[in-house]
């Protein structure tokens, strides 16, 4: 008995053995044909065999010209435009706002259309302006599939107003409406979305600005033209306003004019914007006023971040305005996503 079992061990290792080798020499085998199929045609299928080669001069040339496309292109005609005024109802003295959080379908760039989960149709959601002092309403009915909430980034509103499931509130379940009030708090550039499941709703695009513009504004302040910039890298790629280059919107400005831009990220990903030929003055961070303003040409901003800076326009010209993290950027196809210009005439 034992040698029988020493027998059936021994023909059990021999077998293995012999069958791990037919599988290497099948394996050797299919990698030598596949070698040589690919020795015989280097296109994958997709390609006559033994195509032309292409020179190095013709394939910069072809890049020069894919980036030139994506230039004359901006700005790019898309279906949609985020961030629009909502203006309010008045009932007894209070401002109403009214959101409609629901799914829709968004062009970012020409012919890319994205799922995303909107407020009002408009990624971002249209953008909140009040005085500090207002009286303030907002009513959110749910339209989307599962529950949400809004919060009001930055603002010192009341607990029970601070829109976060089991902890200030219940969750807004699909079908629901609920409102929120509360009295304007500190001013400045602030943001409202959703604090449930927040990083795929905020990332589809339940996203907005709220500004609360103050009492007695600083001299500093004062600007011929407010720019509300939100950026995200969410699931729609890298985008400002809902939207990516060559798509994104040019900021447009008469020399000698101020430009008061209010820099948002609500994406997950630090994004530090800078700016060609002019620099920018610093003047608040997360809605505080700096204790001194202060100068740069390129400026961090990272996620939760609200930065308002402004922009003396005394250099004509048209002014690439990006993030300089390249890959966000630009490629060896072109610039797209976080890429605007300041355009001053």
């Amino acid at each position: 008995k034992k040698g029988s079992r020493r027998d059936f061990l021994r023909n059990t290792a021999i077998t293995a053995l012999t069958g791990s080798a037919l599988a290497a020499c099948s394996t050797d085998d299919s990698r030598a044909q596949t070698a040589k199929a690919n020795d015989a045609d280097h296109s994958g299928g997709t390609m006559a065999p033994n195509p032309a080669p292409v020179s190095a001069a013709a394939a910069a040339d072809a890049m020069d010209k894919m980036h030139e496309a994506g230039v004359k292109a901006f700005p790019a005609k898309t279906v949609g435009k985020g961030n629009q005024l909502l203006e309010p109802r008045m009932q007894g003295g209070v401002k109403v706002y009214e959101l409609t959080a629901r799914k829709i379908r968004w062009e970012t760039m020409p012919g890319q259309t994205v799922e995303a989960w909107a407020y009002n149709d408009q990624v971002p959601g249209p953008q909140i302006r009040v005085r500090e002092g207002d009286r303030v309403r907002v009513v959110l009915k749910n339209e989307l599939t599962e529950s949400t909430s809004v919060h009001f980034h930055g603002l010192e509103v009341p607990n029970d107003q601070d829109g976060v499931p089991f902890i200030t509130q219940p969750p807004i379940k699909s079908g629901q409406t609920y409102t929120y009030e509360f009295t304007a708090p500190n001013p400045g550039s602030h943001m409202y979305h959703s604090h449930h499941n927040a990083a795929t709703q905020v990332g589809l695009g339940l996203l907005g600005a709220f500004i609360i513009e103050p009492k007695n504004p600083l001299p500093i302040e004062k600007a011929d033209i407010d720019y509300v910039l939100v950026l995200n890298d969410g699931m729609h790629g890298y985008t400002f306003n809902g939207k990516s280059f060559p798509a994104t919107e040019p900021i447009v400005a008469k020399k000698g004019q101020k430009v008061r831009i209010r820099f948002m990220n609500e994406g997950m990903m630090i994004h530090p914007m800078h700016l060609h030929g002019m620099h920018m003055t610093v003047i608040a961070k997360d809605g505080w006023p700096q204790p001194a303003p202060w100068k740069c040409d390129t400026l961090n901003i990272a996620p939760g971040e609200r930065w308002d800076v402004i922009v003396n326009c005394n250099n004509p010209g048209t002014w690439a305005f990006h993030c300089h993290i390249l890959p966000h950027a630009e490629s060896n196809q072109g610039m797209f996503g976080m890429v605007t210009a300041l355009i001053v005439k």
